[in-house]
C-alpha cells in the first residue's frame, strides 16, 4: 500500500480536529448549557401560550356549536308546532 501524505491535506485534518474538539468544550460549557437551558425554558413558555390560546378557542367553537344545535332545536319546535296548527286547521275545514 502507498500511502501519500499531502501536507495541506493533514493540516486540514488536524486543524477540524481541534476546531471539532474547541467546538465540544464550547458546547459543553456551563454558558452554553445556561443557554440551553434558557432556550427550552422559552419554548416551553411559548407552548404554554399557545395551548392556552387552542384550548380558549376551542372552548368558544363548543359554545358556538351548543347555540347552534339550540337554535336548530327552537326552529324545529316551531315548525311542528306551526305544521300541528295546519293540520288542526284543516281537519276543521274537512269536517264543515
Amino acid at each position: 500500500m502507498n500511502f501519500n501524505f499531502n501536507k495541506q491535506h493533514t493540516g486540514l485534518f488536524a486543524a477540524g480536529l481541534v476546531f471539532g474538539t474547541a467546538g465540544l468544550k464550547i458546547l459543553t460549557s456551563k454558558d452554553a448549557k445556561k443557554a440551553y437551558t434558557n432556550c427550552i425554558a422559552a419554548v416551553l413558555r411559548a407552548k404554554d401560550c399557545v395551548m392556552n390560546t387552542v384550548t380558549k378557542a376551542q372552548e368558544n367553537a363548543e359554545d358556538i356549536l351548543a347555540e347552534a344545535k339550540q337554535i336548530n332545536e327552537e326552529r324545529a319546535a316551531e315548525e311542528e308546532v306551526i305544521e300541528d296548527e295546519e293540520v288542526v286547521e284543516e281537519e276543521e275545514t274537512t269536517e264543515e
